[in-house]
């Protein structure tokens, strides 16, 4: 089955780009303008990804994400005119998994889309996902793709679970940046340094909510290890 995506931007020239990038790429795409109708397309029908704008009038990209995330874990891919916004769109408890800044390659848009989609849903699940993953009251279950604290839910996007999975799996060593991602996106992806920061503090701040707040410490000049989630 091809993956469905939403894509919802208020330029017609760039909702036709992306969706022709996707669909060559074998995905099958719906497009909206505006941010009204894409939380009403989602309602319909549940879309395994959303291209998200952050500029579209009237309910703007964060705000659509924002209401998403109240019922919903789809991923969240958004398209930003200005690099500076990256922390305000990745900031905590926005949900967002990846960015992508305009102009863009249509390529890279469709790479970052397939790394999520990957991510989110694996096909294959490694031997390793059968196991489950504790520290503390922290635990992970890839196969399920279910995370708790305390027996808490935690809700994670797919990139998020996949950083927690690549502390747990290293529970003793502190990881730089580089491998902190390595953990969350395949292939040859430039992720920036900020886009890391912002999903390690994302994590943190859903940890902090349920009562723990040293999932991720930070080793200074060095990188992050995970604390004891105790």
């Amino acid at each position: 089955m091809p993956h469905h995506i939403l894509v919802a931007d208020d330029d017609p020239h760039i909702r036709e780009v992306i969706c022709f990038a996707l669909e060559k790429a074998g995905m099958k795409t719906a497009a909206v303008s505006d941010g009204a109708a894409a939380l009403q397309a989602i309602e319909r029908r549940t879309p395994d990804l959303v291209v998200l704008d952050i500029g579209m009038p009237e309910i703007d990209g964060l705000e659509v994400c924002r209401r998403l995330r109240h019922t919903s874990d789809v991923p969240v891919l958004f398209l930003s005119a200005r690099d500076e916004e990256i922390d305000r769109i990745l900031g905590l408890e926005m949900g967002g998994d990846d960015y992508v800044t305009k102009p863009f390659s249509p390529r890279e848009l469709v790479a970052r889309v397939n790394v999520i989609l990957r991510r989110a849903r694996p096909a294959a699940p490694e031997p390793a996902d059968d196991r489950q993953f504790a520290q503390g009251k922290l635990t992970l279950a890839p196969a399920s793709h279910a995370a708790a604290f305390d027996g808490k839910p935690l809700a994670l996007t797919g990139i998020e679970f996949s950083i927690l999975k690549g502390f747990l799996a290293r529970p003793t060593h502190v990881l730089d940046r580089e491998a902190v991602m390595a953990s969350a996106y395949a292939g040859k992806i430039h992720v920036a340094d900020r886009t890391v920061d912002s999903h390690i503090r994302n994590i943190r701040a859903k940890l902090a909510a349920v009562g723990c707040p040293e999932v991720i410490e930070t080793v200074h000049g060095v990188g992050f290890r995970l604390g004891r989630c105790g």
